[in-house]
């Protein structure tokens, strides 16, 4: 063994590792390629199987926690997309299946029809199979030779080890005891696909054949049509248009700081909506895919954020609020992908001047609510970068922006009429719940009521004019 010393003993080798490590051989460079595509590959079918049940998937936090998990698999699918490209590996044809039993794997997770075996498949078997890859990739690969793709594995794990506290509690709240026996086979085909893969990573495989498809022996169809808790029993009522009463000038702000609440747990359309756009969208750089789910994820943070200000203002928001769900149910169900993003763009738009965002911001302002305005804040921030998607992957694609905005607007003025038509089918009564909500708030903040206030006509029936002003995205 040397004598060398690095100068006055400082930590060698840029604190990577030590030279005995470094002395030691790692895995070649070919054989770190095709782990690396594997994790990539697992992150890609991950990020489609969590965006394609947000729409279906009645539970609210479960609907949240897929656009977040979509979204953290695909940021890090990016990168390790990117470091296969670094590694005299061009990255094309990244969407091969590294193996026919992975496929399999995956496909039986996206093919499950409850929300238990999702839950169980997801949670369970495939985000713990890739996080256990990722601690095997680390400990094998060359610390020095290899310091960019353990880079990358690290920050994967970070994320990826929060999703899997996250599943194993929702495992445990939402998943009955007896789920697991009643699964055991398909929960054993899963084992056997893995098995017959060498694992996510590929170490050692059993089989090179394809396991018996089980569920996914059926395509697998998008299911567009949103789909509720118990929480939102009125999910047809547009009883209450926010937006004329935030615009009103004689309507002061502490009141609007509720209808802002209101405005973005309304938000849980979008995500609803988006995740159709992305599913059904073919053959689109990956990029699109990305920056896509990022919106997505930002819409479902804004509906949490206003879920946190009900909350915060002790207001038991399922008994008082109507959240419908005839936006993203009439778009996923009339019009095509490329028409529902041509409208998402087109809300965009009207997001953007004085009395868009910025006017939100300067009502939780002057209503001193530092909660709502932190949140405001953001979500202004937000919807900047949404334009950006927008001008990017939509707007690119039509002649001009003033093309993109027309056809956005003739899009969105074909499901504009459905108001009488849930009503005349008797789905909902469209029953003004504002009175309610303003009353439990001045009895909580200990206010007394404005006879003004709760005189305001916040019916759609009432203002016809402002049918535009569905919008959930705003």
């Amino acid at each position: 063994m040397t004598s060398y010393r690095p100068h006055k003993n400082l930590p060698p080798l840029a604190g990577l590792c030590s030279f005995e490590d470094a002395m030691r051989p790692g895995l070649p460079v070919e054989e770190c390629v095709g782990r690396l595509k594997r994790f990539h590959y697992s992150l890609w079918r991950l990020h489609q199987i969590s965006l394609a049940h947000i729409a279906e998937e009645p539970v609210y936090e479960l609907k949240m926690a897929f656009g977040l998990h979509g979204h953290l698999a695909a940021e890090n699918d990016s990168a390790f997309r990117a470091r296969i490209g670094e590694m005299r590996e061009p990255p094309l044809g990244l969407e091969k299946t590294p193996h026919p039993a992975l496929a399999v794997f995956f496909d039986e997770i996206l093919a499950t029809p409850s929300t238990e075996e999702r839950l169980l498949g997801l949670y369970t078997k495939a985000w713990p199979a890739l996080r256990d890859a990722l601690r095997r990739y680390i400990e094998n690969t060359h610390q020095l030779a290899d310091a960019p793709s353990i880079r990358i594995c690290r920050h994967a794990l970070l994320d990826i080890e929060d999703v899997c506290r996250w599943g194993g509690l929702a495992v445990a709240a939402a998943v009955p005891e007896a789920q697991p026996r009643e699964s055991k086979q398909w929960l054993s085909l899963l084992d056997v696909c893995l098995a017959a893969a060498g694992g996510l990573d590929g170490g050692d495989p059993v089989s090179p054949g394809e396991p018996t498809r089980h569920y996914s022996s059926k395509p697998f169809v998008f299911q567009g049509e949103p789909r509720r808790d118990g929480r939102f029993p009125d999910p047809y009522n547009m009883g209450v248009n926010a937006e004329v009463f935030l615009y009103d000038e004689n309507m002061p702000a502490p009141p609007k700081v509720l209808m802002m609440f209101y405005k973005r747990l309304r938000e849980i359309d979008v995500p609803e909506m988006m995740s159709g756009i992305i599913a059904e969208t073919r053959d689109k750089p990956w990029g699109f895919y990305r920056d896509l789910t990022r919106q997505l994820w930002d819409e479902a943070r804004h509906a949490m954020m206003g879920e946190t200000g009900f909350v915060s203002l002790g207001l038991d928001w399922p008994k008082l609020v109507m959240v419908n769900s005839t936006w993203s149910r009439q778009l996923n169900a009339e019009l095509t992908p490329r028409e529902r993003h041509a409208v998402l763009y087109f809300i965009e738009q009207g997001l953007m001047p004085k009395t868009g965002k910025r006017h939100e911001w300067e009502i939780s302002r002057e209503a001193n609510s530092p909660l709502a305005t932190t949140f405001q804040d953001f979500d202004w921030a937000d919807e900047v970068l949404h334009a950006r998607i927008g001008r990017d992957w939509y707007v690119a694609d039509m002649g001009s922006a003033a093309e993109a905005v027309a056809y956005g607007d003739k899009c969105w003025s074909r499901v504009l009429s459905a108001w009488k038509q849930w009503k005349d089918a008797d789905l909902t009564e469209h029953r003004n719940w504002w009175p309610d909500l303003y009353l439990a708030w001045c009895q909580k903040t200990g206010r007394n009521p404005d006879p003004r206030i709760l005189a305001f006509d916040v019916s759609y029936e009432g203002r016809r004019a402002d049918l535009k002003t569905i919008t959930p995205a705003s």
